[in-house]
């Protein structure tokens, strides 16, 4: 049964805002008292928090789908609808948020500490708020943005001060368990520690974390045995602590050459947070409550003093030398801590538009001869919002694009009128003529526009369907060429 849980795919799913509302208030006397459409409400956003009484993602393991609540829609009388529920998703200490692309999208770090892994989408607009001068009584509302859905990876990189690092049945489940109230299995095989365990040390006045992590074998850094699941958990650690087993009984081993092999393979591991081996690291002799392992231990003192190591004797057994080790971990830990209070708050970068970002681009369409594509986010999101079974809308959307430039972009790469512009799957035809700001447009009947013809919906929804059956056309003989290639 699955109980600890380090690395999981999310697939979250923001909520959708509400449509705006497209009324006119009517009473008594007053047949047309003018638009009363209210706004619909935001769709909720999906939030990572760090917790601190979460330390594993099991619960996304079981449960991976999240999507949060959708914005109500707008109604008349003014009453706009209620934004969605926000989505909160406890995760531990420790959490890197990952694209699908491998790239790292947030750093949870510390109790309370908040990202927007997916935002709600905007509320659609009720015709109360789209009225202005000349268009005085709009017959049309716009829809609410859907929000945003994407797949993300959430690891673990178990945050403690002090990480325990050996070879496997080397003695750091039996340490933790003599250092703190951690009870992780214990067991006379190698490798029975599988997931992290983590325990509360006190020396003095000094409380800190220590992480026993699965043993290491040589190869760990190119993923052999446990490999990076094992490293990942100590790159996070301020202070290393050696455990070299001095009771071993296997050929080849002894505590120098496995404090070699260990140390060979956190320099090979590369941390975003710098050189493992920069980290303070501590030696402790373990099993000395054996005769011959105090033997051991004493004649490799010498030479591991030599190399600049603190060397401390210790059995997790008879709880020998335990009282020293823990308060020089403690030292390590307080001066680390001194160092982080000291550094200097982080700086925000703010990185402004360009002068020259119009917000847009214009591409000639590969899949239309003479054609155009339009990219962006705010020509994208208005046609989302754009209800395309309403002429007015239809004739907002374009007084819109005007106003953005796009309509004299596609002008100055030759575009003539008929010409093809497709934005996200939506393809219309180009007519310079259609695109007016407000106070140059005289209003027709609600939900009519003069400006655009009877047909134009239908011939756009054939383009788009001619669309289509070319690209399918291309895949076809792209198809029919390949397995004649392997034929």
């Amino acid at each position: 049964m699955v109980s600890f849980v380090d690395r999981v795919t999310l697939h979250v799913t923001a909520g959708n805002g509400g449509h705006g509302c497209a009324s006119v208030h009517r009473e008594k006397f007053k047949p047309l008292g003018g638009p009363d459409g209210g706004n619909g409400g935001r769709g909720g956003s999906v939030v990572l928090a760090v917790d601190p009484q979460v330390h594993t993602l099991l619960d996304f393991h079981h449960h991976p789908h999240q999507k949060a609540g959708n914005g109500r829609p707008g109604a008349g009388k003014h009453r706009s609808g209620a934004d969605g529920d926000d989505l909160e998703l406890a995760v531990p200490n420790g959490t890197v948020v990952h694209a699908a692309d491998g790239s790292v999208l947030a750093d949870l770090t510390g109790a309370g500490s908040r990202y927007v892994v997916a935002r709600g989408g905007r509320a659609g607009l009720g015709n109360a708020a789209l009225a202005s001068t000349r268009r005085k009584a709009p017959g049309f509302a716009l829809l609410g943005e859907p929000g945003e859905a994407l797949d993300v990876v959430l690891e673990l990189k178990s945050v403690a001060e002090v990480g325990l690092v050996g070879f496997p049945s080397a003695g750091k489940s039996s340490l933790i368990a003599a250092l703190s109230a951690a009870r992780p299995k214990i067991a006379d095989y190698p490798f029975t520690t599988l997931v992290p365990n983590l325990g509360v040390v006190s020396a003095g006045e000094t409380t800190f974390t220590v992480a026993d992590v699965p043993g290491l074998i040589p190869g760990a850094a190119q993923g052999k045995g446990l490999g990076l699941d094992f490293l990942r958990h100590v790159e996070r650690c301020a202070v290393l602590l050696h455990v070299l087993d001095c009771a071993t009984l296997e050929p080849g081993r002894d505590p120098i050459s496995d404090l070699d092999a260990i140390e060979s393979e956190l320099a090979q591991y590369q941390s975003d947070l710098g050189d493992l081996l920069e980290r303070p690291r501590l030696v402790a002799l373990n099993k000395v409550d054996i005769p011959e392992a105090r033997e051991l231990a004493d004649f490799v003192t010498e030479e591991l003093t030599g190399r600049g190591y603190r060397v401390f004797a210790i059995s997790a057994v008879s709880h020998a030398g335990l009282r020293e080790l823990t308060f020089a971990l403690a030292e390590l830990v307080e001066e680390y801590r001194a160092g982080q209070e000291a550094l200097a708050p982080a700086r925000i970068v703010l990185s402004p538009k360009a002068v020259d970002d119009s917000g847009f681009t214009v591409e000639p369409d590969p899949d239309e001869p003479g054609g155009f594509v339009v990219r962006g986010s705010k020509p994208e999101r208005w046609v989302r919002q754009t209800q395309f079974d309403n002429d007015e809308a239809v004739g907002y959307l374009a007084d819109r694009l005007a106003r953005l430039g796009v309509e004299d972009e596609l002008a100055k790469l030759g575009a003539l009128p008929g010409a093809s512009v497709t934005i996200l799957d939506y393809v219309f035809d180009f007519q310079p003529t259609a695109g007016m700001a407000d106070e140059e447009y005289a209003p027709t009947r609600r939900g009519t526009d003069d400006r655009l013809e009877p047909n134009s919906r239908r011939d756009a929804d054939a383009r788009l369907a001619a669309k289509k059956a070319r690209r399918q056309h291309v895949s076809d003989e792209e198809l029919l060429l390949e397995r004649a290639a392997t034929e």
